[in-house]
Parts: structure tokens; sequence; C-alpha cells
């Protein structure tokens, strides 16, 4: 059975979401959503082990080998990230269950519903990390997406619905670039193999098909991960989704993007040809600290704390993208460790928004005022993974931000490491309002409330002990990032 782990890693989610449909409202369709999620995360945890001691899988699907049938090939970079997704999957999944219930715009009927497309988006992103076929990247990037425009509309908000519109446009403009660079690269040779693109490329490379194909991709990956100035879409969705599908698709999707980006640039194209012929790195560059200062200063002013983080997601981005602009052991490592502690902070903290939005009803900074005191559980995990972001010492956030600032002084760029500390601060002050209203300003009066239900601090808090634990025990968030950076490169043992 162990062979077969990499079509697993796919089918046990797309086969679970359809049952999910079928099943009558209740928790039994939860408890099949939360064993699928949990089996997905034993898959990826499995997949990990074995390309660490092991070395690359490469799975034929149907038994057709590479080229002529699809492959799923799994190193140590894909690997990575398919235990970040499915452990946000699986730990999101236990927070789903009141939410859903409670704090959704369906009725008890459609319910499962909410499952079935929450799989399916599983599903997609699942497949865009393991499969080696470009085309599948599309397929799998078509059903995240779809699935993620649905879960974002039945929040509560009705202007859940725009935002769910707003990021259909965006996307589907974004995919169809990248449709079309994918078909450019099998005009010039005849494969959508990755291993097979990466063989064929350099003989063609210096052509304006192939050129064009790259640029293709670059805008339509960008508008995919939200790169500043094409994140537009992101901090409504992020705002007016339900909370669950806020902590879910932040700590996800655009990292699935950024994957998808490494492995184009890095393995399809290669970095002498990304870097070196299109110097990609001239245009990543200054979008990337654009996006990291114009964001940070914009999330100071936000009202609403779930747009807040949505523009702190923004300049998150910045830095995966600094990093991967460095292009060194250093930076890419920096880059990618942030992906996973990203995840880990912005699902410590859209979730202890939704505890917060589950008792009070909302998330605006005025609200706010006293629930400290209230709450004191759910704002002790919402400030753990603020120190987590802002880069704490002895948090997993600290972890990223010090590898970056390595890279930036490895290249001589003491300034940019320079702007990632004064962004820090940055987020130092929008941390810092929402912990002010929570902890010294009085409560309204009237207001009676309580802690959130276990059901909520629990998946909550195993995410922001995660924060700290990864701070102390670098050895999976850097350590292993940091083989997947030599791996990308080409570099190392």
């Amino acid at each position: 059975m162990t062979e077969h782990l990499p079509a697993l890693q796919v089918v046990v989610p797309l086969i679970a979401a359809p049952l999910c449909a079928l099943l009558r409202p209740g928790r039994a369709v939860w408890l099949l959503a939360m064993a699928t999620c949990a089996l997905c995360l034993l898959i990826a945890a499995l997949l990990l082990d074995q390309v660490l001691a092991r070395g690359v899988i490469s799975y034929a699907m149907g038994g057709w080998p590479a080229p002529w049938g699809i492959e799923y090939r799994v190193d140590v970079a894909n690997a990575y990230m398919l235990l970040v997704v499915a452990t946000i999957g699986a730990v999101v999944m236990a927070f789903a269950r009141t939410v859903v219930e409670q704090r959704i715009r369906l009725p008890a009927s459609k319910q499962p519903w909410f499952y079935t497309t929450y799989l399916l988006c599983l599903t997609g992103l699942l497949g865009m990390i393991v499969t080696g076929d470009a085309f599948n990247v599309f397929v799998f990037l078509e059903i995240s997406s779809l699935s993620s425009y649905v879960l974002i509309s039945i929040g509560r908000d009705r202007r859940a619905l725009t935002a769910a519109y707003q990021y259909l446009i965006m996307g589907t403009i974004g995919a169809t670039f990248i449709l079309i660079g994918i078909g450019f690269l099998y005009v010039m040779t005849g494969t959508l193999n990755m291993a097979d693109l990466t063989a064929r490329l350099p003989a063609v490379a210096d052509t304006r098909t192939v050129r064009a194909a790259f640029a293709f991709l670059t805008i339509g990956i960008s508008l995919k991960l939200a790169l500043f100035p094409l994140h537009l879409w992101l901090p409504n969705a992020y705002a007016y989704a339900p909370s669950a599908v806020t902590a879910f698709l932040a700590a996800t999707a655009t990292k699935v993007a950024i994957y998808v980006l490494l492995r184009f640039f890095f393995t399809i194209f290669g970095a002498q040809f990304s870097f070196g012929t299109m110097r990609l790195d001239v245009i990543l560059l200054p979008l990337a600290l654009a996006g990291i200062f114009s964001a940070s200063v914009v999330a100071i002013f936000q009202t609403n704390v779930k747009r807040m983080l949505a523009y702190s997601s923004v300049a998150q981005i910045g830095y995966m993208i600094l990093g991967i602009s460095l292009v060194s052991v250093t930076g890419l490592t920096a880059a990618i460790s942030h992906l996973f502690n990203h995840a880990l902070m912005k699902g410590t903290l859209f979730m202890a928004l939704g505890c917060v939005s589950f008792r009070i009803g909302a998330v605006s900074l005025d609200r706010l005022a006293g629930v400290g005191r209230i709450m004191p559980w759910t704002m002790g995990a919402f400030v753990i993974g603020g120190l987590s972001l802002i880069g704490v010492p002895l948090t997993a956030g600290f972890v990223s931000k010090w590898y970056l600032i390595l890279g930036a002084l490895e290249r001589g760029w003491w300034p940019v490491a320079l702007l990632v500390l004064l962004t820090s601060l940055l987020a130092v002050v929008y941390i810092w309002r929402v912990v002010e209203t929570a902890y010294f300003q009085p409560a309204p009066e009237g207001r009676a409330t309580g802690e959130a239900p276990l059901a909520l601090l629990a998946p909550t808090w195993t995410l922001a002990l995660a924060n700290l634990y990864f701070g102390l025990d670098t050895s999976l968030n850097a350590g292993v990032a940091r083989r997947a950076a030599e791996a990308l490169l080409g570099v190392g043992p």
C-alpha cells in the first residue's frame, strides 16, 4: 500500500468529497470529513519520511510510464508542502464543525455541501503539489479555485458574495494566463511532463514563444498568489469569508501558488534562465519590497481585524517573494520555511478571530474592547500568533525572518535587511492595536459572554503551541526547508 501513497494523497479526499454530500446533516458527515483530513495528514507525513530516507518518489498513474502517462513526483520540496497543507486541512476541519453549525449562511440541510466543497478544495491543493504534469497543475488549480469561490460566498455578510465574485474574475484571468503559458510550452516541446520539460526546454529556450510562456506564467501565478499589486481580490475574500474558510485559505491557497512558482521557475525553466536570462529578480525584488511596506502600512489603519490580517498576508507574501528573489540557498530557505511558519501564524490568528466572532458576533476593532479579560484563552492564542507574525525570538516567525535577513546580508543588500526589520516594527503597531483594545479598554456595559467552546479553542491552541515549538525546534521548518532549497537550486549533497 505504501507504494501507492502519492495517488492516495489525492484520491482519498476526492472520493470522500461526494460521499459527504450523500450523508444526512449531523455529526456523521463531519466525522467522515475529519477522518479524511487526518488520513491525508498521515499520508503526507509518511511521504515526507520516505523522501528524506530514500530520495525522490516517482509514481506512474495507471502503470503508464512518464512522459507518456501522468506522473506523480514527490521530492523534498513538495513533500514538505504536502505536510503543510494537510496539517492545516486537518486542524481547520476540527475547528469547522461548530462554525458550520452556527456561523455560516447555509440551512442545516445544505451543510454537508460545505464539507464536500472543503474536501474538493483540499484535493485541488494537494494535487497541484504532488503532480508531475504541468497540465494537471492547471486542472487541480481549477478544482481548488472553484471550491474556494463557493466557500467564500457562504459567509454571513452579503459582501461575501461580492468578494467571491471579485476573486472569481481575478482567479479566472490568472488561470487563463497559466493555461496559455503551459500551452506555449507544449507547442515548443511536445510534452507536459515536468521532468521532460526540464530536459527539452534548453534546446528552445532562446525563442519568443518560450519567453512569452514565461511571461504568461509569471503574471498568472502572481495573480493566484496575490503578489502586490495583483492582490486586490485578497482583502475582501479573507474579510468576509467564514472564519474557518479564511483560516484554511490564508494558510494554504497562496502558499501552494508560491510553490507552483518555485516549481516552474527553478525546476522547469531553471534558475539560470529565470533569473539569469529573464532577470526575474529585477521584477520580483521591488514588487516584494513595495508589497511588504505598503500592505503593512495599510494594515495599521484597518478597523476590521480580519481585513487587517488580510493586508498583513499580502506583506507576508512579499517576504516569501523577497526570499525567492535572492536566488540563494539561504534566501530560498527563508521563503520555504516562511510558507510553513506563515501557515501556523495565520491559522492561529484567524481561528482566534473565529472564536471571538462566535461569541460576540463581530471582529471590528471597537467591538473587541475588553475581550481579553472575557476570553483570556482565545486572546492568549491571538497574542502568540501575533508575536510569531512580528518575528519575536522563540517563535516560528523569527526563524524565517532571521534567514531572510541573513540572505540579504549575504548578497550585500543591507538596506533590504533594514527594511525587513522596519516592517516587522510596523507589524508591532497593528498587532498592538488589537492587544491594546482587547486588554486595556473596558468592555461595554451589559456584555455578558464567556470563553469560546473547547471545540474551537483546542485546534486554535494546537497551532498556537506549534508556533512556539517550531521556534525552538527548527529541524522541520528550517532544516527540511534548507534541503528543499538545495534541491531546487541543484546544489548540496
